[in-house]
């Protein structure tokens, strides 16, 4: 996603909770049946990838992640990825990046079907996702379906693949800002089957695992439908599928996750920067799942590479590690499924630019903060209740508050998003309960009412 695309999201998910998202007009769609060639797979598919519910997710700016900017930088650092608790990572855009009215981001694509060189050899994407495949984490990549780079060689060779204006100039995508791509036009059925063959390109010759879909909102429904009825027809991989994107009709054309944007801007803006009431989560719960199938899952974060560039690292944006760490509870543990950012298990405090790579992460170890990931992230591998479990909301003005069921498995979560000490009514059905800490195994018993300090969370278990 560009970064101006944010403020139209915001107003759609902050103000008025719609599902729905902006759509460019293409026109009449055309029936198009699902893509069939052949291919021959390079390697051996990937038989672990997570079911959505147990995916933890890495996001990678290969740009920033090591001071060469490059895929081995990526491969080099699996072991600690890994130890993090984390099963599938998800690269940024991999490909050669247009330089016509280009502005050097790595969603200006000329190339779908190539590894640019500033990030190494198609060689090194392929050890670094056979590398993680040894390592049991699946990878996805980044794909962009909406735009091209105004050089990228559909522009000239098929002109009637892109949206043009009354006067037949080729246009860059509505109402957005984005001048640096061109946008493509949905009603062609050749363009469709090119983008569904680099789509497939992918998962055959680099064996990867799935797809993180870039300005999902802003490509057609039946566009979705089809390519992923496509990929599923590649029986021989269990291909996880993420938009970026908030309609409700990515569930049903067959994505099995989407972002989780009006979570993290309600956190952001309703909780920290307004102090507004811990509740106002449970209403963003019952949107962002609605048509979501038993398998859909929302991807929740506290921080990723639009919102770290343009808005700040979590400990700008939530008051230091405590906040952040207290965020990412609420996030991993109530509704969805958690993603990190590079260097967030750190909590690098320089905001990492995507557009270049002018920010390499320095990985000073912070032992403290990533061990405290580590512990929230194993807890919840191992929690049925957490990972898919019945919630029941106990959320005050300052506590968000909760209780996950799973058969005989139960968790409480009490989570303080105030930078102060406050007491929490515990309602009837949890006041003068026992439970075990999940992290210290000490025996807790909640009263009638919590103390709880500045940003702590307490994690129980039954």
């Amino acid at each position: 996603m560009k970064m101006s695309l944010l403020t139209i999201l915001i107003t759609s998910l902050i103000l008025s909770c719609s599902k729905s998202g902006p759509l460019p007009d293409h026109g009449t769609t055309p029936v198009t049946p699902p893509v069939t060639e052949t291919y021959t797979q390079y390697g051996t598919p990937f038989s672990q990838v997570p079911a959505p519910a147990d995916a933890v997710i890495y996001q990678v700016n290969t740009r920033a992640f090591s001071t060469s900017g490059k895929l081995q930088g990526v491969t080099d650092r699996l072991d600690s990825i890994k130890a993090l608790g984390v099963n599938v990572i998800y690269l940024m855009p991999v490909y050669p990046v247009g330089t016509t009215n280009a502005v050097n981001s790595p969603y200006c694509i000329k190339d779908f079907n190539s590894v640019a060189a500033e990030f190494g050899s198609f060689s090194d994407l392929r050890n670094l996702v056979s590398s993680a495949h040894d390592r049991n984490m699946a990878v996805i990549m980044d794909f962009v379906a909406n735009h091209t780079s105004w050089d990228h060689p559909w522009i000239s060779a098929h002109k009637n693949w892109y949206q043009q204006n009354g006067a037949g100039q080729i246009i860059p995508p509505p109402n957005t800002g984005w001048n640096d791509v061109a946008q493509l036009n949905f009603t062609s059925a050749d363009m469709r089957l090119e983008l569904i063959k680099a789509m497939k390109y992918w998962v055959y010759n680099a064996n990867i695992d799935g797809y993180r879909c870039d300005a999902a909102d802003f490509v057609p429904a039946d566009f979705w439908k089809q390519a992923i009825d496509s990929l599923r027809k590649i029986n021989t991989h269990q291909l996880l599928l993420f938009a970026e994107g908030t309609r409700s009709d990515h569930f049903t054309a067959g994505f099995q996750l989407e972002y989780g944007m009006g979570f993290f801007y309600t956190l952001k803006n309703r909780i920290f920067t307004q102090g507004g009431p811990a509740q106002s989560i449970d209403s963003v719960n019952n949107v962002e799942y609605m048509n979501a199938t038993m398998q859909a899952q929302v991807v929740r974060y506290i921080t990723n590479h639009d919102v770290n560039l343009t808005d700040g690292t979590p400990e700008e944006l939530f008051d230091g590690d405590a906040g952040a760490l207290t965020s990412f509870v609420i996030a991993c543990y109530m509704k969805g499924v958690p993603m990190i950012y590079n260097g967030q298990e750190i909590g690098y405090p320089v905001r990492l630019n995507y557009f270049n790579n002018s920010t390499p992460i320095a990985w000073t170890p912070n032992t403290m903060l990533t061990d405290a990931y580590k512990k929230i992230l194993a807890f919840r591998k191992n929690s049925t209740a957490i990972k898919t479990g019945t919630l029941v909301s106990y959320s005050s003005n300052d506590v968000c508050a909760f209780v996950k069921t799973s058969g005989s498995e139960k968790v409480l979560v009490l989570a303080n998003l105030r930078n102060s000490a406050v007491n929490y009514p515990a309602p009837s059905a949890i006041a003068n309960t026992s439970w075990t800490n999940a992290f210290d195994t000490q025996t807790v018993t909640v009263g009638t009412q919590v103390e709880l300090g500045a940003y702590e969370y307490k994690v129980l278990k039954n």
